[in-house]
């Protein structure tokens, strides 16, 4: 699974580094059909109720296949992806909508002088569908009869103010670590949180996110049908481990808190933790989140793994799976708006004037606050408005994407580093931390022979109010740009030792919150709500506005692709019948 700080990256222009926008639609049609085209030639809605029925009448009818679907999916992210394959495993005609030339969203690959980078997702855990890190992700691949070729690795390069050393997971390696680089207080607070911790886990992985679904049925898809596992997890943990369990709900600092563990290191690393998976800090993060991950990278046989060939393989599996049911994605097909009638969500308009209608449902994949910019401003309830936009923010990203040679960089060079240069900043402060991967290390055809793709960036804490307003071909903007990816060459450098120079590298890219905006569509380039445990709660999956669902990091406690994929299937799950939803869970045995 992919720990929560999975970037929303851009791609860029190799001419211009700047944000590339796709120029025409190309459109990928897997389900043909023989239904007669709705009346109006060029897709408009047939009521007076779209503004673009009269604006758009005279346009030519650029969209491939009919202009329906049963459910229309605005936005091809893993949440999408996920919530529109798994319609069309349920026999479901879905079409997804992609503003973009590519499928993707955050976690799309793109290639430049033959060096192929992620954009978005870097670090996963377990990228297994059963077991101890079982992966929703993993899990609506299995239902499509899809795979991903994955290497497995056991470990990560951190450098903090105590010093460097690598990192390692499971129950007994990260203690040696601790022993030898921090102290034996810090083993003993460590062993005593895994201790209070992992007998609790069984109750946060003993029902799977895909038997979740939205309405009553979830009482026979998930309550009845996993009880057991949850009786025998709560059996299991004891009466300690179950009072423990009861705090799943609550901030993770909550458990720290009761156990008293004051060295300042343990307290710091949770923090990390923390961050690097919900984009806030332990006195906000969900204790079902971190549970889970500490389930993930602290019991026996657990491992590491990186999706062979980069995250785009996962996007390009999810496709292939959508086609093969007889989904459609149309790439290049902006949607301008979410079309209401009569107060309910009946489809929506493209940027080219046409209409794509939804027979049962549309699901936006895009983020809360966009997709109420989606919205007629009439049919949006005003408590529901106020809502979202309350809903404090993550900051944005700077990103640097790097094609280099080899030669001089160490031959055991890992493929992730985590640089924190003060802890008494925090970890969620501005320039302190810099995530580095280096995929080619265990996916040589990323690069050509001899060389390595690297992305760094700044995970979720750089400033928009620093960028905002600033036009992207000024002096201003680039003298910034230059300034503030400083921390980020700073971190390669000394990640990478002296072997690397930035001088050499073949390809330096430099994104930034004005570039995330722009490419990803994104407020204010946001990384995704900033929810804080026990004080507020994530929207969920439905709207106000009926036939109106959500999917992706504003839906689902967790904004990394954990989250977002169990988002998507729950969706999924609540547009058709319970008997479908359980044959599936039945097919992929879980």
């Amino acid at each position: 699974m992919a720990s929560g700080i999975l970037p929303h990256s851009p791609q860029f222009n190799v001419q211009s580094f700047n944000f590339k926008f796709p120029r025409k639609n190309r459109t990928v049609l897997a389900r043909i059909s023989n239904e007669q085209q709705p009346s109006s030639s060029n897709g408009s809605p047939p009521s007076s109720s779209s503004s673009s029925s009269s604006s758009s009448s005279n346009q030519k009818n650029s969209f491939p296949g009919k202009l329906e679907a049963d459910v229309v999916v605005i936005g091809s992210g893993i949440g999408g992806l996920c919530c529109g394959s798994l319609l069309a495993r349920y026999k479901q005609d879905v079409i997804v909508l992609e503003s973009h030339d590519v499928p993707g969203g955050a976690a799309h690959s793109f290639d430049i002088k033959g060096y192929k980078f992620d954009s978005g997702p870097s670090l996963f855990s377990g990228f297994q569908s059963r077991g101890p890190q079982a992966n929703p992700l993993a899990q609506v691949l299995d239902a499509l009869g899809e795979s991903v070729p994955c290497a497995a690795y056991d470990s990560w390069m951190v450098y903090v103010p105590e010093g460097e050393f690598l990192s390692r997971i499971g129950p007994t390696e990260f203690l040696k670590d601790l022993e030898k680089h921090v102290s034996l207080d810090a083993v003993k607070e460590w062993r005593k949180l895994l201790d209070a911790v992992l007998p609790i886990s069984g109750a946060a992985m003993a029902l799977p996110p895909l038997s979740i679904r939205g309405d009553l049925g979830v009482l026979s898809t998930a309550a009845a049908r996993y009880a057991p596992s949850l009786l025998k997890s709560f059996i299991e943990m004891g009466p300690q481990g179950a009072l423990g369990a009861t705090k799943l709900l609550r901030p993770f600092s909550e458990i720290v808190d009761s156990l008293e563990l004051k060295n300042p290191f343990v307290r710091n690393w949770i923090d990390l933790l923390c961050f690097l998976l919900a984009g806030v800090k332990s006195d906000s993060a969900l204790s079902a989140e971190m549970v889970y991950m500490f389930a993930e990278w602290y019991k026996p046989g657990c491992t590491l793994e990186y999706p062979l060939h980069g995250s785009g393989a996962i996007i390009d599996a999810l496709v292939r799976g959508l086609e093969k049911f007889g989904g459609r994605i149309s790439l290049g097909s902006h949607v301008e708006q979410i079309v209401v009638e009569n107060g309910r969500a009946v489809g929506v308009k493209l940027r080219s004037g046409q209409f794509i209608r939804a027979k049962k449902a549309v699901v936006s994949n895009a983020s809360m606050w966009d997709t109420l910019n989606l919205l007629p401003k009439e049919a949006i309830p005003k408590s529901y408005q106020e809502r979202i936009e309350k809903t404090a923010q993550c900051e944005s990203f700077m990103h640097l994407h790097l094609g280099f040679d080899a030669e001089g960089i160490p031959e055991d060079l890992g493929i992730h580093h985590i640089v924190v240069n003060e802890w008494d900043r925090g970890v969620d402060a501005d320039q302190n931390v810099v995530l580095i991967s280096v995929p080619s290390v265990l996916s040589k055809d990323l690069a050509p022979p001899g060389k390595h793709v690297l992305h760094a960036y700044t995970p979720g804490t750089e400033p928009f109010t620093l960028w905002e307003g600033l036009d992207r071909k000024s002096t201003e903007y680039k003298t910034l740009k230059a300034e503030r990816s400083e921390v980020l060459w700073k971190a390669v450098e000394r990640a990478l030792g002296p072997g690397f120079s930035r001088e050499k590298c073949e390809v330096k890219l430099i994104g930034t919150p004005l570039t995330h905006k722009r490419f990803l569509r994104r407020n204010r380039g946001t990384y995704g709500p900033a929810i804080q445990a026990g004080k507020d709660s994530f929207p969920g999956h439905s709207t106000p506005i009926p036939q109106l669902l959500c999917c992706g990091d504003s839906t689902f406690p967790g904004i990394g692709v954990p989250a977002v994929a169990a988002s998507g299937a729950i969706v999924a799950n609540s547009l058709v019948s319970v008997s479908q939803h359980s044959q599936l869970l039945d097919a992929i045995g879980i």
